[in-house]
């Protein structure tokens, strides 16, 4: 008997709605990052994108623990010479909350063009309103917090 992999045409792509209203920030990205890997249906192949498409809604309402919304520190560069930049998590989810989610999911991802392509399919809203709503995404309720 053979092994089998799953090619991409076959496997079917859900579009998945969660609401990240009072979600704790590693917890809900984990989940996230497990459905966008395709790790939940039994055709998971690991070199085949198997995932599903997610829609975050309420991305501003995430919640962080202990003392992380002044020390967790967000780096980025310019580019230029001595350009290191860096932004605390309260700032950030002040500014431009949707990095915030798509950052933690990002790094748990696979870090080649695989993973680049699955961070594709996550789509992150400051609201309730979503441009998606002609996929008809299932609501999906997360397990734990």
């Amino acid at each position: 008997m053979k092994t089998y992999s799953a090619k991409t045409n076959e496997v079917p792509q859900d579009w998945l709605l969660v609401d990240a209203e009072g979600q704790t920030l590693g917890r809900l990205a984990t989940q996230i990052a497990h459905r966008l890997r395709g790790k939940h249906k039994p055709v998971f192949t690991p070199h085949v994108d198997t995932g599903d498409f997610i829609v975050v809604i309420n991305a501003e309402k995430v919640r962080l623990t202990g003392k992380k919304i002044e020390d967790k520190k967000y780096y980025r560069h310019t580019g230029y010479p001595g350009g290191i930049r860096e932004t605390t998590a309260g700032k950030m989810l002040a500014t431009k909350p949707t990095e915030i989610l798509t950052i933690a999911v990002r790094g748990m991802l696979p870090k080649n063009r695989l993973g680049r392509k699955m961070l594709t399919k996550l789509k992150v809203y400051t609201g309730k309103a979503h441009p998606h709503e002609a996929q008809q995404p299932q609501p999906l309720e997360l397990k734990g917090n």
